[in-house]
């Protein structure tokens, strides 16, 4: 696995985090490589690296455990707490060299520092940033931002931090934060879209940009049944399950397997898979074999042991694939760090694909999609999320024009960037 080249800047950021204990942040814009560099650090790392991130399904996607489980951390805020740590945990926490934290924009200032807080407790260097642990974190603040909590939660953040994001944590008064913006691109190649992008995910649209975009968008779709990307998920179900009902023929239906503790309903397929010939499906992890990847959208054309779906003219037999959930260990007599299976979910990598809500498209990339942005986009980030799924400004359709309001970036994460390329230009 991860045979695949970097490219010159992927390089010079992993040989930062291979050759040097700084912390790292790997940064950009959408499809600037950063899963790629995750995956290829995950194989090819020398140290005993752990990987985690703030939520299930995408710590299922980079093959790594959630923080709360990793670190055995109580959900909410953390603040000053006393942390409970075990033998077997501490033992844990001192095998680490390097902490990796995937879609840390979805990680608040609070849990940073109750990761800093555990590390220097499990291992003994309580004047260390981290417990002497290197930190990479991987992600965009312009695509995801941390979820706020009930009143009490938020109240908490305003009298103790400048803000929820993660670069807020204290932690980073202490400490410095190196940071790597990748600039190249790979997901679109036309340079007028590209700066198009830019503007949206930085929230410098002008009436012109926004002129151009609506004009595109208003084209009709064609009907060949193009991926909607909407911001609310009954929107999504009711146009997936509208068109999977149109077609001629009962819904067949694939109950998934699941072994162990999986723990919530984070799943990262459809729990009962419900599947017509004819229906719009889009595959849920990459092939082993190349044959199609995370994203891949095609058409099912029989139904039996086995689907058969067909991608841009080829036919493929997709059979059920298994997810497994992992849960770090030490182990005393190799003095290593082990990743264990703790659970596992077997079903069909498909899900039905006319529609597909903006947040879990993300990652994604489409050569052409509808996005439909209902009354209002209202997460910053979100607008930038959808437009930026589509290969090029040909393949863009809107069910309405852009609004202003629809442009929505945080402040901080403004600043912050700012900052951090004047610092590292």
């Amino acid at each position: 696995m991860g045979g695949f080249e970097l490219s010159d800047e992927q390089s010079e950021v992993f040989d930062q985090i291979e050759n040097t204990k700084e912390h790292v942040f790997v940064t950009g814009r959408a499809g600037t490589g950063k899963s790629t560099l995750l995956n290829h650090l995950a194989w090819n790392t020398s140290k005993q690296v752990a990987i985690s991130a703030p939520t299930g399904v995408a710590a299922l996607n980079v093959g790594g455990q959630t923080i709360h489980s990793l670190f055995r951390l109580p959900i909410g805020v953390i603040g000053d707490h006393e942390l409970e740590q075990s033998a077997e945990l501490r033992k844990l926490l001192n095998a680490i060299d390097t902490l990796v934290i995937d879609e840390v924009s979805m990680v608040n200032a609070d849990l940073l520092d109750a990761i800093d807080r555990s590390l220097r407790k499990a291992r003994q260097r309580k004047t260390e940033p981290f417990g002497g642990v290197q930190i990479v974190l991987f992600g965009d603040p312009y695509q995801l931002a941390p979820v706020p909590g009930d009143a009490d939660e938020r109240a908490y953040f305003q009298h103790n931090y400048s803000s929820m994001w993660f670069f807020d944590a204290k932690v980073w008064q202490e400490t410095e934060l190196k940071i790597f913006e990748l600039a190249n691109i790979h997901r679109q190649h036309e340079e007028h879209f590209k700066a198009m992008l830019d503007a949206l995910r930085q929230g410098e649209v002008t009436a012109e940009i926004a002129e151009q975009l609506n004009t595109v968008g208003a084209r009709p779709a064609p009907s060949d049944s193009v991926i909607t990307l909407a911001t609310r998920n009954d929107t999504v179900s009711r146009i997936n399950s509208l068109q999977l009902a149109k077609l001629p023929g009962r819904i067949q239906t694939a109950n998934a397997e699941i072994n162990g503790e999986f723990g919530g309903r984070a799943f990262p397929a459809d729990e009962v898979l419900e599947l017509k010939v004819g229906a719009r499906v889009m595959f849920l992890r990459n092939d082993p074999d190349q044959r199609w990847v995370n994203g891949t959208v095609g058409t099912v054309e029989k139904i039996s042991k086995t689907v058969r779906v067909e991608v841009d003219g080829e036919s493929f037999n997709v059979e059920p694939t298994t997810w497994e959930k992992f849960k770090y260990s030490y182990s005393a007599a190799t003095r290593t760090l082990s990743r264990e299976v703790v659970a596992e979910f077997t079903q069909f990598p498909l899900k039905l694909a006319w529609a597909v809500t903006i947040h879990k498209s993300q990652g994604q990339t489409y050569d052409r999609a509808i996005i439909d942005l209902g009354n209002r986009s209202f997460a910053p980030g979100q607008t930038y999320v959808a437009f930026s799924r589509v290969r090029s400004l040909d393949g863009l359709y809107l069910t309405r024009p852009i609004r202003p309001a629809d442009v929505i970036v945080d402040e901080r994460v403004k600043q912050f960037m700012a900052q951090a390329r004047s610092i590292n230009p």
